[in-house]
């Protein structure tokens, strides 16, 4: 079975060489630098993740991440190529589960973050793969909205978090998948239903 996690972590590293530090991204205020930074935090400082649950320790998390960022860029990438095996996340175990849908994220918000972009072909499996996260996190996005939706992933099983959708909400895996975590202004996603509805699904916060 493919390492999905693995092969979009190469994308990406291209990507990011190929784009060079400055580049915008879909992650507001952030360059490929900042990026390539927070990954690269995210695997080797699991420390600083305290901030994100913990608010106070927010600033704390932000400094790690900022140091990591004033290394010289092409170290970065290299950093981002290898990471540790004993990291948490990143390990040969884990990295499929922990990774592939952070790597497929943010390959994406490079690849859009200029606002010229067209969606990537995916294979089945992929799309298969992506899919079986997405549709947990849109539940949870859609209770906490107060929404009921049926969610048809193009060629997938469908969902729906409600017997009566008040909603459709109709896209490729990938699509659903960027959008269910919070990238909605930069997808292919189209939503059958009450304006209203719609524009607050588009505007809300998603995501973890």
């Amino acid at each position: 079975m493919t390492n999905h996690a693995r092969a979009e972590r190469d994308l990406l590293a291209d990507l990011l060489v190929r784009e060079g530090s400055d580049a915008p991204t879909l992650c507001e205020g952030w360059t490929t630098r900042d990026l390539a930074a927070h990954i690269v935090v995210r695997e080797r400082r699991p420390d600083s993740a305290v901030g994100m649950l913990v608010k106070p320790l927010q600033e704390y998390g932000e400094r790690i991440r900022l140091a990591r960022a004033a290394l010289p860029y092409n170290e970065l990438i290299s950093q981002l190529r290898q990471p540790p095996a004993w990291s948490p996340i990143s390990n040969p175990l884990v990295e499929p589960l922990a990774n592939t849908m952070e790597f497929f994220i943010h390959h994406e918000d490079v690849r859009r973050g200029s606002g010229d972009w067209q969606p990537r072909l995916l294979d089945r499996e992929f799309e298969a793969v992506l899919w079986s996260n997405v549709k947990l996190i849109a539940r949870a996005s859609l209770r906490r909205l107060g929404i009921t939706a049926a969610i048809d992933p193009a060629g997938l099983p469908p969902v729906r978090n409600g017997a009566d959708p008040q909603v459709t909400i109709r896209g490729d895996a990938g699509e659903l998948a960027l959008f269910f975590f919070g990238r909605q202004r930069a997808t292919r996603v189209t939503i059958e239903g009450p304006a209203d509805i719609e524009d607050r699904l588009r505007t809300a916060r998603m995501g973890i």
